[in-house]
């Protein structure tokens, strides 16, 4: 089934009609992922969810559903870990542990690729809520984008083309959080190294570019191309191919400190790209058709990530858990728990001529998905899933499915027992 734009649209009138939802005004954020960063802000609750039926979601009964059962299944683990007390997301907007235990003891025991039983599932378990920002007029759709893990050719030494490193985790860098300290700078993160006592800024991209940790053993791996490093910062992950056609996966394992700045929004600022045009593809074709240019652009963003090998599955998120292409999505923590399933709808795909309508689940994090109504895809490893990630940057919102067995305890939550679950 075809949902297009205009019958998105009828939603959010349908919902404004009952006081919900104000405008579907779209984000302007351009930044793209970061899977490094923690956000550097304290938490906040400035969202509103809204009771809404299934048969409200878009493409609800045409989505692969059982695709999302293997990367909910990933985010039970995580759960089963935890005091069956703790609240799950901000203000306990995901109840507490101890709800999810029957949802995931159903959840191992769905067969394998059954859609059918798995939306059944869901309808069983969870109540659908429209996810809308408070502090934004009550705005209902946001930005979502996409990332994936990065394909780079290397070799275990430097040599030839191989002259590019991926650094290791210093053993002086100290990372400190915050919170721990006081209860106002929950969420809050410092970065740097001790030096007679005090903590001081960690070197920036430009220092350790020139030089600064050369010496001191902490090369993991050379890879043949500076711009494919770059872009590995950004995405956070990838896999590292040999001459001899062995692998080597990569993933985060810390950050120098320094905040993270958008080369596309530098490009845009100064002419160089217009925002319409705006993509990594973009990005990657200005940078090499301007190599000197492009290694100063590069240097600009002081933030400088550390690899580490992974022995995992996939690349693994922010919840500890690895990821699942194209039903892992990257959120605002500050608003919405690790572990959710969230049902998102764009308004369009940059791949097909049909809007993204799927079920995913909250599994990561990034420095640049900031808000309430923000995400970011994960489409896994391989040239399509670059390209689509590289190009995705839609309009679109997405509803939170909460245990239904916690609503008496959602503060934010319109309606908590009797809402519509059909």
């Amino acid at each position: 089934m075809f949902v297009g734009r205009g019958s998105y649209l009828k939603i959010c009138s349908l919902l404004a009609l009952v006081s919900a939802i104000g405008a579907c005004t779209p984000s302007h954020d351009m930044d793209k992922h970061e899977v490094m960063a923690t956000p550097d802000m304290p938490e906040r609750h400035d969202i509103r969810l809204m009771p809404v039926s299934y048969a409200t979601l878009p493409g609800w009964e045409d989505d692969q559903i059982a695709n999302s059962i293997p990367a909910l299944r990933k985010s039970c683990q995580t759960f089963g870990r935890m005091d069956e007390n703790k609240p799950i997301g901000p203000n306990g907007i995901g109840g507490v542990a101890g709800d999810w235990k029957p949802i995931c003891t159903e959840a191992y025991s769905l067969p394998d690729g059954d859609s059918q039983k798995a939306r059944e599932f869901y309808q069983m378990f969870f109540q659908p809520y429209l996810v809308s920002d408070l502090a934004e007029d009550r705005a209902a759709s946001g930005l979502f984008t996409g990332y994936y893990e990065a394909a780079l050719r290397g070799a275990r030494t430097q040599g030839g083309v191989y002259q590019t490193p991926l650094y290791k985790r210093p053993d002086d860098l100290v990372l400190v959080g915050l919170g721990e300290f006081k209860q106002n700078w929950k969420g809050k993160r410092l970065a740097g190294r001790l030096e007679n006592g005090q903590l001081v800024p960690y070197a920036s991209r430009s220092e350790i570019d020139a030089g600064k940790l050369r010496g001191k053993n902490l090369e993991l791996v050379w890879v043949d191309d500076p711009v494919d490093a770059f872009f590995l910062h950004i995405q956070g992950s990838g896999r590292v191919v040999f001459a001899d056609g062995s692998t080597m996966r990569v993933g985060y394992d810390g950050h120098n400190g320094h905040d993270y700045t958008s080369i596309g929004r530098i490009l845009i600022d100064r002419g160089e790209v217009s925002k319409e045009e705006m993509s990594m593809q973009a990005i990657r074709s200005w940078l090499a058709a301007h190599p000197d240019k492009g290694q100063e652009l590069m240097r600009e963003n002081s933030s400088f990530i550390f690899f580490r090998e992974l022995k995992d599955e996939g690349p693994v998120g922010a919840q500890g858990v690895a990821l699942t292409p194209g039903r892992s999505l990257a959120i605002d923590k500050r608003f919405l728990p690790l572990g959710l399933p969230l049902y998102l709808h764009t308004f369009t795909d940059p791949v097909t001529p049909n809007p993204i309508s799927r079920l995913v689940v909250a599994q990561d994090t990034g420095g640049a998905i900031k808000g309430v109504v923000r995400g970011d895809v994960f489409w896994g490893f391989g040239e399509e899933a670059a390209m689509r990630a590289g190009k995705m940057k839609e309009t679109g919102s997405f509803f939170a499915l909460l245990p239904a067995n916690s609503l008496s305890r959602c503060e934010v939550c319109d309606v908590a027992q009797d809402s519509p679950n059909s």
